[in-house]
């Protein structure tokens, strides 16, 4: 996936515009108030633009696979390294606000000041409610690319037929009609309300007093509930952030962002934690369940780390690793009751979002929460807060209602999902099919396995078999892949499995 970004300006700071519902890099400066507003950011900062995936110059994406806002995140991370910006302000106008809030909780170390324009928390209570998405989105289907969208945006501008043209060419040249409804369908789904406690980055808000998109009551919201907002709500009904008095909007953004101290709370972050518990259910010999625990936690490691994750410090029998998204959290569970079957144990999964420290080992109230859903689980369950599935929308991930469950740590019951099953979940989160025989393997393979076993390294193999050492590490590395292991011991244990009288 291309995401296309520009970069303008030179200012002593880096801002990233996180652009509302679609955008195009070329056209935005094609219209007098869009390119003011540019203009104004990029002389105090060194302004970070892209068209968010599906939208303007990016690449077009699969509407029956829509990104999430946790993968619409990624991007922002992905522009930021491409750009080389260490750390930046976030702006994030309409629909762009969600992902920058996401991304400020996620990564306060990287994040120097969050501004949010228009923004909101929750689709349907703030910007419109179902039966108004719908005609909205029957608007799109028959009449996109004709401006006809331009009244529910900027009623202001309905009598300036220069930019009623321009507002029809910025619908075709920034999302096709379908990718238009797709996109207004994900956006339905934000919810970021559970987050908001966890911002602890500067942060300022502007909403327009009569804003005819979003109510200004969604800000109000934001500014209650995200700790030390600043909220300045000035004149104006037209919804765009490049409409009305741009010039006012910069001052106030230039003002915020070069005379506050910029000081965030890096040690705390919002993370998924995933815990993850094995148990014998085949009454298995001690020695038995401890090489089959041993394989388990080895693969754990592999797939956490293959997921995205890091590795965290065992709780008795509880393994906790931790994520920057829910997302990547559900598929490696889904990956881990997979390997878990295959090994021949049973598994049980709790996912919950929260704010933990930066540093060390997964602890405190997030931790806790995580490992009582944990425990809470039946075999094969993944079980996860409602917070999980409402941060994973658009993912292609499926949830279906637990109800509530009392858990020891908070004041009262919890809401809680399960993820559904396998061929309900996105093929990205299954683990590769073992192969049950050595027979995927070459007749060299089974050799170099063979002696693997018997304790050789990979220069003794490489002289016993007349090979040059590089050889026989792609040999090795080609024996794991094949066989989905984690490591020469796997490889090792897997061959003495399957050894028969002559050996494998």
């Amino acid at each position: 996936m291309r995401i296309a970004y520009q970069v303008a300006g030179q200012g002593a700071l880096d801002l990233v515009f996180v652009p509302g519902f679609i955008s195009n890099l070329d056209l935005q400066w094609e219209d007098e108030g869009y390119s003011r507003l540019l203009k104004r950011l990029s002389t105090f900062s060194r302004l970070i633009l892209f068209d968010k995936r599906g939208t303007g110059l990016s690449d077009r994406i699969d509407s029956r696979h829509l990104p999430s806002v946790e993968t619409r995140m990624d991007d922002v991370r992905a522009v930021m390294d491409a750009v080389g910006s260490g750390r930046a302000a976030l702006l994030g106008a309409s629909e762009g606000a969600p992902i920058a809030m996401l991304f400020a909780a996620t990564y306060p170390e990287r994040t120097r000041a969050l501004v949010l324009y228009g923004g909101y928390a929750h689709f349907h209570k703030w910007v419109m409610p179902p039966e108004r998405l719908e005609a909205f989105i029957e608007t799109a289907e028959t009449a996109w690319g004709t401006g006809a969208t331009l009244p529910g945006f900027a009623p202001g501008r309905m009598e300036d037929a220069h930019f009623i043209q321009w507002w029809a060419r910025f619908e075709r040249l920034s999302a096709s009609p379908t990718a238009a409804s797709s996109l207004a369908r994900l956006d339905a789904g934000i919810d970021m309300r559970g987050i908001l406690s966890t911002i602890r980055v500067p942060t300022l808000l502007i909403h327009r007093r009569s804003d005819v998109r979003v109510d200004p009551e969604a800000s109000r919201f934001l500014a209650r509930n995200i700790r030390g907002a600043r909220l300045v709500e000035i004149p104006g009904r037209d919804h765009p952030v490049w409409t009305g008095d741009v010039d006012r909007v910069a001052d106030i953004m230039e003002e915020f962002l070069t005379g506050q101290p910029a000081v965030a709370d890096t040690e705390r972050v919002l993370a998924a934690l995933l815990a993850t518990r094995i148990y014998d259910t085949a009454k298995l010999g001690d020695r038995m369940w401890s090489e089959r625990r041993q394989r388990f936690h080895e693969t754990w490691r592999l797939l956490v780390g293959r997921h995205g994750g890091r590795v965290g410090g065992p709780h008795g029998e509880l393994m906790i690793a931790r994520f920057d998204g829910p997302a990547r959290a559900i598929r490696c569970a889904a990956a881990l009751r997979e390997v878990a079957q295959q090994i021949g144990v049973a598994s049980a999964q709790g996912i919950h979002v929260g704010e933990i420290e930066l540093r060390g080992q997964p602890v405190g109230l997030t931790a806790r929460v995580t490992m009582q859903l944990a425990i809470h689980a039946g075999r094969g369950d993944i079980i996860a807060s409602r917070l999980v599935a409402d941060l994973a929308v658009g993912s292609g991930l499926h949830f279906v209602d637990a109800g509530r469950i009392t858990l020891d740590e908070l004041g009262e019951p919890l809401p809680v999902v399960q993820a559904t099953s396998e061929q309900h979940l996105e093929p990205a989160c299954r683990s590769k099919a073992r192969p049950a025989e050595p027979a995927a393997l070459t007749a060299r393979e089974s050799e170099v396995v063979s002696l693997i076993a018997d304790g050789k390294s990979n220069a003794a193999i490489a002289a016993a078999l007349k090979l040059s050492e590089h050889t026989v590490k792609r040999h090795v590395a080609n024996i794991l892949l094949k066989l989905d292991l984690p490591s020469r011991a796997a490889a090792a244990a897997f061959s003495a499995r399957h050894a028969g009288p002559e050996g494998p």
